[in-house]
């Protein structure tokens, strides 16, 4: 792994090994990197490389001169501590790497086809990241200060860190302090009762802290993608918590985490489990009709859902709301680097092989879409510093992975690469074409500011593509920090403005800017969809759904 060794350069096993985690193993080099090989190759020209290279050639002669005006990045924690600044050797070093980063930068900016540039950037991110002076001791002055000040021990930790993260099986420096954090405990804690499960899924009924609520009960539909409790971690940093405080009546789906017996559980199983659960909901409520808020992947399911009811007669959701989720994969987006059909072929062929993706290929993906965030700030931490790695409820959340089923992983790939959902008729689940404009209810459309898995236009797109109104929300953040962002943020804001057009650049210039978080406007917006109030139950289930253990489950503790 790269991680292991901050001195050697990256080259292309290594990307092998990244892209090559989309399916779950090593691949071939030649499959693997034929299409990384081609955005590079493509995004450079002969009068590209002689223009940028006489560039950087004339800005290191500068630097090594002292005569460089390039400033250090304020925001930038590698270089925050002050030699960075008043040692003239460590500024000369940092103004070098810099500005070999801008040219590299340029070399793959130049390229027309998004998708390669995308795929050239991946991978420039990963050599640019790896080879930061402040990944090595002695180019890491901080790291220098901490041993000499600790008469050596910072290092021993750093290697006892070290070694503790190749005895677990790590494949990349720990990001979080797991023996803080216990399911049940003191994350996935709001108090609630599986009221419903099956081979595939628990459903969760939060218990309400309201004398009255609302008629119309809320299903929240989580991707299968990451356990469910990013939407329930500590409390006060709750969505489930905050859900049942407004006087809604909330469930959740609680996926379980497949294993290779499971590897034919595809779409079909997935939105049938789905069905399975509304009706438990409308049951246990006693209300013919209910509300579904999608995340993610949860709402490409959502959107299933909704189609298949739709096409059957079914009104049972009464409104939709959206997280993050991208319906158009057509969309300039980092992720668009894995639009290639040898690395989709090549992931599709490695899960129906195994049974399964797993967890750890899924988070290696994300982590290198993100290196110096999610690799090499905790490989300084852990391992320079010897610091333990933080306490961070989110953290301990997206290292407790999930698997997919072959099936299902299959299918989605086929949606990423081929685009059907944007395309009536070209895609069946259920035995029910997928006809995005058949779907009427009302919709509440919710996305990130500075998202990059699902960028904010994307998701924006969504309005256009359902056929009722919607209403459009521009939280800020990324793509799960903006998910957990609870009231009494101070950092936190979001956009409301008009009835979405077209342009989303339109609709933000008449936007307004609002302090706090999503979660206001989106309970605002489901209050009004939930109709009247009732005194709140005072058990959970029902005769038909009795409660089976209480929350969080025995799902959610399973692990990859």
């Amino acid at each position: 792994m790269v991680a292991q060794n901050p001195d050697r350069q990256v080259g292309a096993s290594d990307a092998e090994s990244i892209f090559a985690a989309i399916g779950g193993g090593d691949a071939p080099l030649g499959v693997s990197l034929d299409g990384l090989a081609d955005a590079v190759i493509s995004s450079l020209n002969a009068e590209l490389i002689a223009r940028e290279s006489i560039r950087l050639y004339g800005e290191w002669l500068k630097i090594l001169w002292g005569l460089s005006d390039r400033e250090l990045p304020s925001k930038d924690p590698r270089f925050a501590d002050g030699s960075w600044r008043d040692n003239p050797v460590y500024k000369r070093l940092a103004q070098a790497y810099l500005a070999f980063c801008d040219a590299v930068d340029s070399f793959v900016d130049h390229n027309p086809d998004w998708r390669k540039r995308e795929r050239a950037k991946f991978l420039a991110g990963i050599v640019t990241s790896a080879l930061a002076p402040t990944n090595t001791l002695i180019g890491n002055p901080a790291a220098l200060k901490k041993a000499f000040e600790s008469g050596g021990m910072s290092l021993v930790r750093g290697a006892r860190n070290m070694v503790g993260d190749i005895l677990e099986g790590e494949g990349l420096p720990s990001q979080v302090k797991k023996s803080d954090f216990e399911v049940g405990v003191n994350l996935a804690a709001t108090p609630g009762a599986v009221v419903f499960r099956n081979e595939m899924l628990e459903l969760l009924q939060y218990r309400p802290t309201t004398a009255a609520v609302r008629q119309i009960p809320t299903l929240m539909i989580t991707p299968p993608i990451g356990k469910y409790y990013f939407m329930d971690l500590a409390p006060k940093r709750s969505f489930a918590e905050h859900a049942v405080g407004k006087g809604i009546p909330f469930f959740a789906t609680s996926w379980r985490n497949p294993r290779h017996e499971h590897a034919a559980w595809g779409l079909d199983d997935y939105l049938q489990t789905l069905i399975q659960a509304v009706n438990a909901v409308c049951d246990i409520t006693e209300s013919d009709r209910l509300n579904v808020l999608g995340l993610c992947a949860g709402g490409i399911m959502s959107t299933m859902l909704l189609n298949y009811l739709a096409a059957t007669g079914n009104d049972r959701v009464n409104a939709a709301s959206f997280g993050v989720t991208l319906l158009d994969f057509g969309m300039e987006a980092p992720l668009g680097a894995f639009q290639s059909r040898p690395l989709t072929g090549l992931a599709r062929r490695r899960s129906a092989t195994s049974g399964i993706l797993a967890a750890s290929s899924l988070a290696q993906v994300f982590a290198w879409m993100r290196p110096n965030d999610l690799v090499w700030n905790y490989w300084v931490n852990n391992y320079l510093e010897g610091k333990d790695p933080p306490s961070f409820d989110l953290l301990a959340w997206s290292t407790d992975g999930t698997n997919l089923p072959g099936a299902l992983h299959g299918q989605f790939l086929d949606i990423f690469q081929n685009n059907p959902l944007i395309e009536p008729g070209t895609l069946t689940v259920l035995g029910q074409q997928m006809d995005l404009k058949r779907i009427k209810v009302e919709t509440l459309v919710m996305a990130a500011l500075t998202d990059h898995l699902t960028p904010w236009k994307g998701c924006y797109r969504t309005t256009q593509l359902l056929g009722g109104e919607s209403t459009f929300i521009l939280s800020n953040a990324g793509h799960i920090a903006s998910l957990v962002n609870p009231p009494g943020n101070a950092k936190a804001s979001y956009f409301v403005g008009p009835k979405p057009g077209p342009d989303p650049d339109a609709w933000l210039q008449q936007a307004e800017k609002r302090g706090g978080t999503w979660w206001e406007a989106w309970s605002d917006w489901t209050l009004e969809h939930s109709a009247g109030e009732h005194a709140a139950p005072v058990s959970l289930g029902s005769t038909q759904y009795p409660v089976i253990e209480d929350a969080p489950g025995t799902y959610v503790r399973e692990r990859a």
